[in-house]
């Protein structure tokens, strides 16, 4: 074999276990640092974000490394065919390439070993930096992803510009589409391996030992090939202590024991919707979900508010929808009612089965029917009728959970109950004083649910509890519990005439009367005043933080050249319009976790497909430039012009994608199956990803200059618009303006940056 394509393999191959890497590296600390930092979709934002940013800042650093700008000389006096055997010789482990090549080697094992390290300081160091118990505000949350992310993203961002540069030795034209290339399937396969196959069985250091052992033996084939001894010596010594580690040492056991310090972990796993922790303190069983609690034993008073505040309303009731919260108690104690059913909805299995083994007399009971799905695919789909609907889930601080605050879920929810019937949510906490971010959080959720019911009622309990029904409600809720013989501990008389005095039901009734959006599933407007809220806490306002990240996006749209501009514009509607599309997806479909997984991994094919298809157009291009003209002469586009053109095909997607997400229930109801829709919606995805996937090898080929520089500046941009798309579309822009505002101004971004670099300038 070739020396030369030996070496181009192995680098190749590098940088698909690097991609796989940073995919499941990414992946398992997001939901560590979700666990960390209370739990809100600004946390993913800004993690993800923070990822984007800092690997970006990597891959423009990586130019500066030793090897970085090193290329064969055109002017070297060497005849052509000379040049390229020096080429082949410097793949093969001679000067000049052997710096990058240490480099690059020198860097999977780093890569090899700083996600375990990632995974022990997210979990030991925050309670050691920031004050137990208390929750992190916007500065700590960005400082601590910084810092904690930090490691990773600059060696990872700096392999991809070394890669670039130790294979525009042997083919410059195509050395950063088929880096690009490399780095997507990668993604594709950590992805796929991550959601599909190992999450179900593995704690996220066994996991993440998978890729470990992976880029040990990639750094070893390279130390092999390239001859350099010591390091291929260091990597035989670093994978006999990896195993001995996980031979001697449970990481996952004693990290979580000192993350819950003061409590004895009694059982932790992980599932596809996060990880979950169970403690004993002293009798009291807690259930941790990526770190909050959401269950506890012995909260009699959560329990009681969440079952008689609704049940006293129609005490007679039959049949009772109960979505989340049923191994809590809950579902036992609707029982008291002398219901014929309770039909509880739980998404994540794994909380059942905690539940069933700690807990198991909440859901002994025959009269208990246990549905494991998408509540709100649940409710899509059911042919049943209900009395009562109580909604037990947390407040909306993602935008999945939002939809079980939106119009189109009431809608659902008023159509499967019986006339009369009355829906239960809560929502946020009132503590004697309510504050306008309070209020305006308040104020849309009633607003909302007004459009659906006649009646809205809202108790001030531990929660704000809503009731909607368009018969009638009271608030003689004592009187009605004492009349049907039931005793609470909490859920008394003398409790409730504290919980509603007239002046904290005044303070509702004022709060209401606040101006405020209604809550959709395509604008999300409760989830934005629910982070409003939150931000509150911290003297740090939802403006401020849309001032800085409005800024951000100013300066590099307006300081990049042409072309990355182009890149910056294409990275931001990746982002952008995934988030679109998963939203739509979520709203129209439920949140079938394997689904959803399904149209990430889609995307991140396009991707893939997207970079080989324009791989090969380039390559052809090349081609035919060596061809006399000639009848069978076939010339491809030049890639500025592809560039631009793939640039306003992602502003055709980004402006018709909102006219087809809202026709897809009609579709569904044409075809007689919601296939057709979720086909739609794959469609799109993938034709999407593969037109952002072919932009970026085009702009490797227009823009001119050494193949580091070039592959630096381009990464960095797509990177940089990735995480403003990231931070700016799922936590500002989607709640504020709604989907349809937001593909319009990603596709007005792209077709600009298109329009700019269509003429060529000395600045490309």
């Amino acid at each position: 074999m070739n020396p030369n394509k030996r070496g181009c393999g192995l680098v190749l191959t590098a940088v698909a276990g690097l991609g796989l890497s940073a995919v499941m590296t990414q992946l398992a600390l997001m939901r560590e640092l979700l666990g960390s930092f209370s739990g809100n979709e600004l946390v993913l934002g800004i993690s993800m974000g923070s990822w984007l940013m800092l690997t970006g800042l990597g891959t423009w650093l990586g130019q500066f490394l030793p090897g970085g700008r090193e290329r064969p000389a055109s002017g070297s006096g060497l005849p052509s065919g000379e040049l390229r055997e020096a080429v082949d010789r410097g793949l093969a482990g001679a000067a000049p390439s052997s710096r990058s090549a240490v480099i690059l080697t020198t860097g999977l094992i780093l890569i090899a070993l700083i996600p375990l390290a990632q995974v022990v300081a997210v979990r030991v160091l925050r309670d050691v930096v920031f004050l137990r118990g208390a929750a992190v505000g916007v500065s700590g949350t960005v400082l601590g992803c910084a810092v904690l992310l930090l490691p990773f993203c600059l060696v990872s961002g700096a392999l991809l510009a070394q890669a670039c540069a130790l294979l525009a030795r042997a083919n410059a034209p195509t050395a950063i589409s088929r880096v690009y290339l490399a780095d997507s399937l990668g993604s594709i396969g950590g992805g796929v391996l991550f959601s599909f196959v190992l999450i179900p069985y593995f704690d996220h250091f066994a996991l993440l030992c998978f890729p470990a052992v992976l880029n040990l033996l990639l750094a070893g084939a390279l130390a092999w090939h390239f001859r350099q001894r010591l390091l291929l010596g260091s990597v035989i010594i670093i994978a006999a202590g990896l195993t001995a580690h996980l031979v001697l040492i449970n990481a996952d056991e004693v990290t979580t024991s000192v993350q819950h310090w003061g409590r004895r972990v009694v059982f932790r796993a992980s599932s596809p919707y996060g990880r979950l922790v169970v403690t004993d303190d002293a009798g009291q069983l807690t259930f941790f979900e990526n770190g909050l609690p959401v269950i506890s034993t012995q909260n009699v008073d959560q329990v009681e508010e969440t079952v008689h505040y609704a049940m006293s309303q129609r005490p007679d009731a039959r049949q009772v929808l109960l979505i989340g919260g049923g191994i809590a108690g809950t579902a036992r104690e609707i029982l008291r009612y002398g219901v014929a059913e309770v039909t509880y909805v739980e998404l994540d299995p794994l909380i059942l089965a905690a539940g069933r083994r700690f807990l198991p007399d909440n859901l002994a009971d025959p009269r208990i029917k246990v549905i494991t799905t998408d509540a709100r695919r649940f409710l899509q789909q059911t042919g049943e009728r209900y009395d009562v609907v109580i909604v037990d889930t947390p407040d909306p601080t993602t935008s999945q959970l939002n939809r079980f605050y939106t119009a189109e879920f009431y809608s659902e929810v008023r159509r499967i109950l019986n006339p009369d019937g009355v829906l239960e949510f809560p929502l946020g906490r009132y503590e004697n004083y309510v504050s306008p971010e309070l209020a305006q959080l308040l104020s849309s959720a009633h607003r909302t649910a007004r459009q659906s019911f006649a009646h809205v009622l809202m108790i001030p309990g531990g929660r704000v509890f809503f009731l909607a029904s368009d018969g009638p409600l009271s608030l003689d809720i004592a009187g009605r519990l004492e009349r049907r013989g039931l005793a609470t501990q909490l859920v008394n008389r003398h409790y409730l005439e504290a919980m509603l005095a007239p002046d904290r039901l005044a303070d509702l009734a004022r709060a209401v009367a606040q101006p405020a959006q209604r809550n959709t599933d395509f604008a999300p407007a409760l989830y934005y005043y629910h982070l409003r809220h939150w931000l509150s806490q911290f003297r740090a306002g939802a403006g401020l933080l849309a001032g800085i990240l409005a800024v951000l996006f100013a300066v590099c749209l307006l300081g990049l050249r042409a072309i990355p501009r182009v890149v910056f514009a294409s990275g931001f509607a990746a982002s952008a319009l995934e988030v679109v599309l998963l939203l739509g997806y979520q709203a129209l479909y439920g949140s079938l976790y394997r689904q959803v997984g399904l149209v990430v991994t889609v995307f991140m094919a396009g991707i893939a497909i997207g970079a080989w298809r324009t791989q090969r157009t380039l390559s052809r291009a090349g081609t035919s430039a060596r061809l006399p003209d000639g009848p069978f002469r076939n010339p491809a586009p030049s890639p500025r012009v592809l560039l631009c053109a793939l640039s306003a095909a992602i502003a055709g997607v980004a402006a018709l994608l909102p006219a087809v997400l809202s026709h897809l229930g009609r579709l569904d109801s044409v075809v007689g199956t919601s296939l057709a829709g979720q086909s739609v919606v794959l469609l799109l995805t993938f034709g999407l990803a593969a037109l952002v996937g072919a932009l970026f090898p085009a702009a490797g080929a227009a823009m001119p200059g050494e193949t580091a520089v070039t592959a630096s500046r381009l990464y960095t941009a797509d990177f940089v618009g990735a995480a403003l798309g990231a931070l700016l579309v799922s936590t500002l822009l989607v709640p504020l303006l709604g989907a349809t505002l937001v593909c319009l101004f990603t596709a007005a971004l792209n077709f600009a940056a298109a329009a700019i670099a269509w003429k060529p300038t000395r600045s490309a």
